[in-house]
């Protein structure tokens, strides 16, 4: 990950800003962290910010009070966290124009999967991507992804079924063609991002598409596991 995206992380309690911090920090991330509304305004006046992680239950003022002031100074994603979980809040946090909203306690791993998911879609929106060109079908190896209708058609035109999990992995590969995509990179992609998918969901899903690929060829796979990576899709791929 880039070193020279800067992340700023709000929380009043010192142990779980450590946590993230650290966190974040090993994924490559700058960080700077602020104990309440004050901090953080005093954080944001120095920095720029690609990115805020925001505890709700803020000592003073409020993190939905923040969170409108945020709104008011940039375009900046906000994810925000809440020990309570109270349905409420989250509804609210949205409408305040939350990116993410996460529960306390949380999985470290989960919550740099949804910052790098956020990241990724606001270069995507940076770069310009048109809805006619996201929509346009992928070719590969013979077969096509057809994105306006979700549909994986096989060589021999005859179209294969995907789950929502499998189409979503499999476009994400595409999109990124060999290039080495994370575990991380793909976990939001799988089973609602549950915490209990971080072991073997993505193993899972990409051994699904290998199949209906008719992908087995040792050391042959278009989907290649990369050691101690992650997964890349070998092929050339063109957009139609």
């Amino acid at each position: 990950m880039d070193a020279f995206i800067h992340l700023l992380v709000i929380d009043n309690d010192e142990e779980i800003r450590n946590l993230i911090k650290r966190a974040l920090e090993d994924e490559g991330f700058a960080v700077t962290v602020a104990r309440d509304a004050r901090e953080a305004r005093r954080a944001w006046t120095r920095e720029a910010f690609r990115l805020v992680v925001l505890d709700l239950t803020l000592p003073g003022e409020s993190g939905l009070d923040l969170a409108l002031w945020l709104r008011e100074q940039a375009d900046v994603p906000i994810v925000m966290l809440n020990a309570v979980g109270d349905e409420i809040d989250r509804v609210i946090g949205i409408e305040l124009g939350a990116d993410d909203y996460i529960a306390k306690p949380f999985n470290s791993r989960e919550l740099i999967a949804r910052i790098q998911a956020i990241l990724r879609r606001k270069a995507q929106n940076r770069a310009g991507f048109s809805r006619d060109r996201i929509l346009r079908p992928r070719r590969f190896e013979g077969w096509t992804l057809e994105p306006a209708r979700r549909r994986l058609i096989n060589r021999d035109g005859v179209e294969v079924p995907l789950t929502v999990s499998e189409y979503d992995l499999l476009l994400a590969l595409l999109d990124s063609a060999n290039c080495v995509l994370t575990r991380n990179a793909l976990l939001e992609l799988v089973h609602g991002r549950q915490a209990a998918a971080f072991d073997r969901a993505i193993d899972v899903a990409i051994g699904r598409l290998r199949r209906k690929l008719g992908d087995q060829r040792p050391g042959g796979q278009m989907i290649r596991t990369i050691r101690s990576g992650g997964y890349m899709l070998a092929a050339q791929v063109e957009r139609l």
